[in-house]
């Protein structure tokens, strides 16, 4: 796509985030990105320095966005092409945080972005296990670990983000053109972007880079003919652009298996 876009990125102050945001502006792209921190500020609107792209930053509290229609009137503020959702409690603060951010503003968000002719791709940046069922192409022994380990661990969130990834399916298939697109990486680090692997994955243990999945995300955005879809990833031996071009143009969805599919 040549044509200049315009995103919003809720949650901008997140080091998937702050990765993010120039590889969207080296495209020419303008970004709005929304912090809850006025302190913040000055380091964020730094990312746009130099860039082809404008860098907005506004200071709005996800937590307090309660409805639909605040998310909307968010929306109409900014007038988005795209919406990309890297925001999250991040354990901090009590757990009811967890929900009313990561669960209940998110799908306010989704569902005000549905709602907004404009916007026709929503990026949801997720995790590997959050699914409901057992997908085909995991293990007995695969699934077995995963409930055992990272679901008993992050029980909250993960209630939290299978909540809001399946009201993005759902709510995204309401409209032919608009994708829903939710990546969802393994254990989070701060190593380089690299090689990847992405779609159906046999495990859900591993690494992904957090720099790798801001390019994954990046490509998704700007890749023709993106359709509804979860891809699972991790750091892998795939280049990134030749991972994403398969996966769209195979139609890969890691949503198979759920009972909303």
């Amino acid at each position: 796509m040549s044509s200049i876009r315009s995103v919003l990125l809720l949650g901008g102050s997140g080091k998937i985030a702050q990765l993010l945001t120039p590889l969207l502006l080296q495209r020419a792209w303008n970004v709005t990105s929304i912090i809850r921190d006025p302190a913040q500020v000055g380091n964020l609107q730094k990312l746009g320095d130099g860039q082809s792209g404008k860098l907005h930053v506004l200071v709005r509290s996800l937590e307090d966005v309660t409805s639909d229609a605040q998310a909307k009137t968010l929306i109409d503020e900014v007038k988005p092409d795209y919406v990309v959702w890297s925001a999250g409690a991040g354990g901090k603060g009590a757990p009811e945080r967890t929900d009313k951010i990561d669960r209940d503003a998110a799908c306010h968000f989704i569902r005000a972005s549905v709602a907004t002719p404009s916007v026709t791709r929503f990026l949801m940046i997720s995790f590997i296990g959050s699914r409901l069922k057992k997908p085909a192409w995991w293990s007995e022994e695969v699934w077995q670990e995963d409930l055992d380990t990272t679901r008993k661990a992050l029980q909250r969130y993960y209630e939290a983000k299978v909540a809001a990834d399946q009201v993005l399916y759902e709510e995204g298939k309401k409209r032919q053109d608009f994708a829903g697109i939710c990546l969802r990486p393994g254990r989070l680090t701060l190593e380089p972007a690299g090689k990847v692997n992405l779609g159906k994955l046999p495990t859900a243990k591993g690494s992904s880079s957090r720099a790798s999945v801001a390019h994954l995300a990046a490509l998704l955005l700007d890749a023709p003919n993106v359709k509804n879809c979860w891809l699972d990833t991790l750091d892998g031996d795939e280049d990134p652009e030749a991972a994403v071009k398969k996966c769209v143009e195979e139609g890969v969805d890691c949503a198979e298996g759920e009972p909303f599919y």
